[in-house]
């Protein structure tokens, strides 16, 4: 595995030296389910890293006390899917009521948050800070402490894993996401590789190396697709519904056209979104509500099949494609994080 280290510009692909994988003992892969993570963990076997190195951390968004409020219904399944397929190990993470139980704080504090523990099981910390109201939805703002759905439902959960998992304790990590340039100007300012924020290599009580590699930072979304098709695999059903990312079913940064569609394949979930943006008397949007906004766009044309298939928390559907077929939402125009 000596040539994980070599430059790859000579391949014409990437523009800077990979890591050193050979010196890490565990890779973790933030893995959404989505096109770039699922490249980010293509790309980790292509380049030969050994299948027991790599795990996949799924952010349960909606918590794991059955709640659909917010994430496709189907992406837990989907991941589980794909990783036995691929034969990687995939765990979880979430905050304790997920978004609705944050969404409602009211005068208590952030909810604990669980984890894989030292034993095989999960175990949980947190849930003891500051009383907090939230009582509105996160706002559309790339400032992690409005937009609180990626802080408190993903962000934290990894980092209360890394810091509280003995595993990690004395050995080398390396942790993958998938954020690329080409998406905004404010990731292509994203450092390609640094260390997370984690990592307490220099503490002589709690050593832990920890980096984070952005590894399709510099990808075009040819190249993510690309890799995927490469490898046959049926991607989300969120792209095959039209949808261009796959960030929750009613993602805060949906376009008038992607409310549309939410409300056509999800009506029951949509209009608990608009009634608690009345009773908040905030929306999401700010100037607009949510029911403005669908009324505005037109809803995706797609195959009405894979309405169900999204809203199903159980997906049995073949994950390899022969032949392989790009989905209707792969190159369409992308909402999200700035």
């Amino acid at each position: 595995m000596a040539a994980l280290s070599r430059d790859l510009n000579a391949a014409g692909s990437d523009q800077h030296q990979l890591p050193d994988l050979d010196s890490y003992d565990h890779v973790l892969v933030a893995f959404s389910g989505g096109r770039d993570s699922l490249a980010c963990l293509l790309h980790l076997l292509e380049l030969g890293v050994p299948k027991e190195k790599i795990e996949a951390q799924h952010h349960l968004v909606d918590g794991r006390e059955g709640s659909t409020f917010m994430d496709w219904p189907c992406t837990e399944s989907y991941c589980e899917a794909v990783c036995k397929a691929l034969g990687v190990k995939l765990t979880f993470s979430w905050r304790e009521r997920g978004f609705l139980g944050e969404m409602l704080r009211d005068a208590s504090p952030t909810a604990p948050m669980w984890f894989p523990g030292a034993d095989g099981g999960y175990a949980k910390t947190g849930g003891k800070g500051p009383l907090g109201t939230r009582k509105k939805f996160p706002q559309v703002s790339a400032n992690l402490a409005v937009r609180w759905c990626s802080s408190a439902l993903k962000i934290s959960c990894m980092d209360a894993y890394l810091a509280n998992n003995p595993r990690f304790l004395g050995k080398r990590t390396l942790v993958i996401t998938g954020e690329r340039a080409e998406e905004s100007a404010s990731r292509s300012k994203y450092a390609r590789f640094e260390a997370h924020r984690a990592d307490t290599r220099s503490s002589k009580r709690v050593p832990r190396h920890i980096d984070v590699w952005r590894c399709v930072h510099e990808w075009a979304e040819q190249r993510v697709w690309g890799i995927i098709a490469r490898w046959r695999l049926l991607a989300h059903p969120a792209y095959w519904l039209g949808y261009s990312r796959c960030s929750c079913r009613l993602c805060i940064f949906s376009s008038p056209d992607q409310w549309a569609t939410g409300r056509k394949i999800a009506p029951a979930a949509f209009e608990t979104v608009a009634n608690y943006e009345r009773e908040f008397k905030v929306t999401i949007h700010r100037t607009k509500t949510v029911t403005e906004r669908a009324d505005a766009g037109t809803p995706y044309a797609f195959d009405e099949k894979w309405v169900a298939i999204a809203n199903s928390r159980t997906f049995d559907m073949p994950v390899f494609m022969d032949p392989w077929i790009l989905p209707p939402g792969a190159y369409g125009n992308s909402f999200g994080p700035t």
